[in-house]
């Protein structure tokens, strides 16, 4: 056993269209050391600090203890120092980043070589779904299928000039209670509405060509559903659109909304403030940018 420090992005689900099947990595990173030693505790600054269970019902500590359970079947006495920069419950991936830090800082920890698609394999098992731990895991931006039991993805190659502009609510927006929201049947036009956006998100990324992003971000699965939760929500869109977004969707479940740009994130960002102050939400601007890094060791 030896100790590991590790970073993991934070990452966005859905990007409008892509209900459970796309994410997103980005430059924004959870910092986290593992120290074997006879302590079970969890230290935690930045993002989270004095909410997240400080013990062994902390999910990092949960996942890392799956990770010995699945490999070994004996399970080390061992702290974990967090630094978070990921907000919690806001639709950015923070329960992924959880899992998959903790599922990765003990292989480290074990002196393992890591197994991306075993750690994978147990991450999807842990989160329920395979979108956000994705990204986490291998970076980039990812489509995720399952196909009898068995995991698929396809990473689509960015622009370098693709950013980011994020707004992120003061109010959180519980994973769960937004996902109960959803239609569990859809119309046949609403299934060809996603559908088709989903293949023009992806190959306008894919190739640069940006003019139709703010048609391939609209969504009829899940986002009108959502704005129960966040009314504010529509106008967040149109005041990124004005700003020059390129597309614009909520992030994940919410609460965050994610805007698209190529250049004028500070308008963008300027735009959105101002469509918050107006809709009396309050909030922070995140501006960033896709990273093609997942889950990786800092030493």
């Amino acid at each position: 056993m030896k100790p590991a420090t590790i970073a993991v992005p934070a990452t966005s689900a859905n990007l409008g269209p892509g209900f459970d099947c796309l994410g997103l990595a980005l430059e924004i990173w959870n910092y986290v050391k593992f120290t074997p030693e006879d302590a079970h505790t969890v230290s935690v600054k930045g993002e989270g600090s004095g909410i997240l269970p400080q013990g062994p019902d902390n999910l990092l500590y949960i996942a890392a203890t799956k990770y010995f359970e699945k490999t070994s079947n004996n399970v080390p006495g061992f702290s974990i120092e967090c630094e978070n920069q990921i907000p919690l419950a806001r639709g950015l991936g923070s329960s992924s980043a959880a899992i998959v830090a903790g599922l990765f800082g003990a292989c480290l920890m074990n002196g393992d070589n890591p197994d991306l698609e075993l750690l994978w394999e147990i991450a999807v098992e842990m989160e329920g779904h395979a979108d956000n731990v994705t990204p986490a895991l291998f970076g980039g931006f990812q489509i995720v299928v399952t196909d009898e039991g068995n995991l698929i993805r396809s990473e689509v190659p960015l622009p370098k000039e693709l950013k980011v502009v994020i707004f992120v609510p003061e109010q959180p927006m519980p994973t769960q209670e937004a996902r109960g929201l959803v239609p569990q049947e859809i119309s046949l036009v609403d299934a060809i509405y996603n559908m088709s956006r989903v293949g023009l998100l992806v190959n306008s990324l894919s190739t640069g060509k940006f003019d139709s992003l703010h048609v391939a971000t609209r969504d009829r699965l899940h986002q009108d559903a959502r704005q129960a939760l966040l009314p504010e929500m529509k106008t967040l869109f149109t005041s990124a659109l004005d700003g020059g977004a390129l597309g614009v969707c909520l992030s994940g479940a919410g609460s965050s909304v994610l805007a698209l740009s190529a250049g004028n994130e500070i308008t963008v960002a300027r735009e959105m403030e101002q469509g918050a102050r107006i809709a009396g939400i309050d909030g922070s601007i995140k501006i960033t940018q896709p990273t093609p890094i997942g889950v990786h060791s800092t030493e």
